[in-house]
């Protein structure tokens, strides 16, 4: 009756001011098989559930290219309806100057702080108490995907944690096999570092340098094993030519690579290669020694627009992308975990299945995006970057990131 009864309200405040059909902009840096699949159901339940339209705003390139030319359009009085970014503080000088949509109405009647799971997503939408963004998804980072084929094809067991990956890696190199997929990317880099840390220095640890700053952790002991795992990752992945995710992706969907650590969207290009979990592919979080999850992932924020029929809306697309059947088909088109507590997700497939009951025992991670600034994230990027094309010591970038994390804001 409670939930009801907040629905009954949410929708008294759209059809108030709701009124003609509007054309909506909204931008994103989802192109790849896999994520124009899932964003496709974004549109297709606007499309289909009010007068509006949605005017795809795709930005080819990762988030680190996309989110550039969107601040930029928003800082530069060329604001599109709707865009994408990551859950965390990427917009937050944007909402402190006053440029983004305050959604508090919409999430007060619609109850979205009893739905949304971890409590934290709808946190980082949050500044000073008021809600300036809808969270759509969870993505995890810390997650290695491994082609059956490829290990079967080398003669050795599929492995079952990272320490098993580098040890099988000989064999993939003899028969001709790639062993550890890497797009040549900082932001990419930057992930298989943070899986790493994760997996092999521990959660402990890993809060330490990334939650509370502690710049002689970074130094310490237990960092030096990660970036002496990171010099190996590197070694395994010389032969990774490839720029973009989703072709390191496909590098082991067809059986050329061994492995990919990358986050959980690896999941939408399996599934659009027709891939099944548990039989063609493997994937191990937490490099299958610590079974957590980063609770990173993306939501939708709503630019300020001076129009009355576009802020109403806007209001129905933010009600409409939390809503129990959006979040249950995107999240399945796009292999990350949906933001409700609420809904069944008894169709997921086994990756999915595992992150969910990661998430229900309550092992999860706040995502760097919520602990590090934009220009901190930037220069590790730009750091694992230069590490992963160079001969850099392990004990020199080790040096350079404890310096990092010791002048982090």
């Amino acid at each position: 009756m409670k939930l009801t009864t907040k629905l009954l309200a949410a929708t008294a405040i759209v059809s108030a001011t709701s009124a003609s059909a509007v054309d909506l902009e909204v931008t994103h840096w989802w192109t790849s098989g896999g994520e124009a699949a899932a964003v496709a159901k974004f549109a297709e339940a606007l499309n289909n559930n009010t007068d509006h339209n949605w005017i795809d705003g795709a930005i080819a390139g990762s988030g680190g290219t996309a989110r550039p030319i969107i601040i930029s359009r928003i800082l530069g009085g060329d604001p599109m309806a709707a865009t994408q970014l990551n859950h965390g503080r990427q917009a937050e000088e944007l909402i402190e100057a006053g440029l983004m949509t305050d959604l508090t109405e919409v999430a007060e009647a619609e109850g979205w702080a009893d739905i949304v799971n971890p409590s934290s997503l709808l946190d980082a939408c949050t500044y000073e108490g008021r809600v300036y963004c809808v969270p759509v998804n969870i993505h995890s980072a810390q997650w290695i995907w491994i082609s059956h084929g490829a290990f079967e094809k080398a003669g050795v067991p599929v492995p079952t944690n990272w320490d098993e990956f580098v040890a099988g890696a000989p064999a993939l190199q003899e028969a001709g096999i790639v062993p550890l997929a890497m797009g040549q990317q900082g932001w990419q880099q930057s992930i298989a570092f943070g899986a790493l840390a994760v997996g092999l220095a521990g959660v402990d640890t890993w809060l330490a340098v990334n939650r509370d700053k502690n710049a002689e952790v970074a130094a310490g002991p237990e960092y030096a094993r990660v970036f002496a795992a990171a010099a190996d990752a590197r070694e395994l992945a010389r032969d990774s030519n490839v720029q973009d995710w989703n072709l390191a992706t496909n590098m082991v969907i067809t059986d050329t690579a061994g492995g990919q650590i990358m986050g959980d969207w690896a999941q939408g290009e399996f599934q659009v290669a027709g891939e099944v979990a548990g039989e063609d592919y493997s994937c191990l979080p937490g490099l299958g020694f610590n079974e957590v999850l980063d609770t990173g992932g993306d939501a939708f924020y709503f630019p300020a627009i001076d129009d009355p029929e576009v802020r109403a809306a806007q209001l129905e697309l933010a009600s409409l992308l939390i809503s129990p059947e959006v979040q249950v088909s995107f999240n399945l088109a796009k292999g990350s975990l949906p933001v409700r507590g609420d809904i069944d997700m008894s169709s997921a497939n086994d990756c999915m299945q595992k992150g969910l009951n990661i998430l229900a025992s309550g092992g999860v991670l706040p995502s760097g995006d919520m602990n590090l600034s934009p220009d901190t994230s930037t220069q590790i990027e730009e750091l694992m970057a230069e590490f992963w094309s160079s001969d850099m010591s392990a004990e020199d970038a080790q040096a350079r990131y404890a310096a990092i994390i010791a002048d982090a804001d």
